[in-house]
């Protein structure tokens, strides 16, 4: 596995590291933040159960 393995040269400092995983992680949250919203349907669902629990006391 020739040339897998850095040299001392080719090392990044902490601080460098740091900050590249920092936005990566930034963006992993940008591209995975759940929707909003719910669904029309379910959120239809979810007002007839208010209701009906609102009806029931």
């Amino acid at each position: 596995m020739a040339g897998f393995f850095a040299t001392d040269s080719d090392q990044i400092d902490r601080r460098t590291s740091r900050s590249i995983c920092d936005a990566v992680g930034e963006r992993l949250q940008q591209s995975l933040r759940p929707e909003p919203r719910l669904p029309t349907h379910l959120e239809q669902l979810l007002d007839e159960l208010k209701k009906r629990d609102r009806d029931s006391h």
